[in-house]
């Protein structure tokens, strides 16, 4: 190469972007992808910030809202409702600024005391254990799991049980053992409910739809979070 020649660019320099404009066009794809799929702004956007968080536009077809869910949980953040999660995966992704911002307490339900011993005692899994011994601070949470399907079940049990009343379950575990069966169960239920239908799911997808709610929650005077406390689109 002599010096008239042009450097031929990095792959940095011809892909990459800065992160706010990342963002920005991801959305943008997203948000015109589902713009004719879902009527309701507030379940559109928790839906956009979901499957921007999967990568794949295919995710829509597998999620599902039942029970004004998006309402309900906007509605119970709003009030500084606790947030329960599965695992530490879900915790660690979740936007603590919001949070605080709203007075929601953090529960992670693997991480209380007591649950590898509850565990071994009853022979279940430490996700049914968690769930079990975060009974008193289920009712009126919003409750994400993204991991353990087995989670889903117990706290099924305990919603079957009448005692408890989550105010929104994201129901979102990921495998191929009971995760498929089991947001069928929810689906079932009365319960307001975010969940993505099948095997697939992820702590990663639980935590984006929380987040787009603590953004609606925050965001009183947006259209999304108008519609969804409305219940429908603006």
């Amino acid at each position: 190469m002599n010096g008239s020649e042009p450097r031929a660019l990095s792959l940095v320099e011809r892909y990459a972007l800065p992160p706010a404009e990342i963002e920005r066009r991801s959305l943008a794809l997203v948000d015109a992808a589902l713009a004719d799929r879902f009527a309701d702004a507030g379940e559109r956007a928790v839906a956009g910030r979901v499957v921007y968080a999967a990568g794949d536009l295919g995710l829509a077809e597998r999620l599902r809202f039942q029970g004004r869910a998006v309402r309900a949980a906007v509605d119970a953040l709003r009030a500084g409702c606790s947030i329960v999660v599965d695992v530490r995966m879900v915790a660690a992704a979740l936007d603590r600024a919001r949070l605080e911002r709203l007075g929601s307490e953090l529960v992670c339900a693997i991480d209380l005391p007591g649950v590898e011993a509850l565990a071994r005692e009853l022979g279940v899994t430490r996700a049914i254990a968690g769930v079990r011994l975060a009974e008193s601070r289920l009712d009126g949470a919003v409750i994400a799991i993204g991991n353990a399907p087995t989670a889903l079940l117990a706290l099924l049990d305990l919603i079957d049980a009448g005692t408890v009343r989550p105010a929104c379950v994201i129901g979102m575990p990921v495998g191929f053992v009971a995760a498929a069966e089991a947001k069928a169960e929810l689906a079932r239920r009365g319960v307001p409910a975010i969940a993505v239908a099948g095997t697939r799911g992820g702590s990663p997808l639980a935590a984006a739809a929380v987040n787009a709610l603590l953004r609606l929650a925050l965001d009183a005077a947006s259209p999304a979070a108008t519609a969804s406390r409305s219940g429908g689109a603006p």
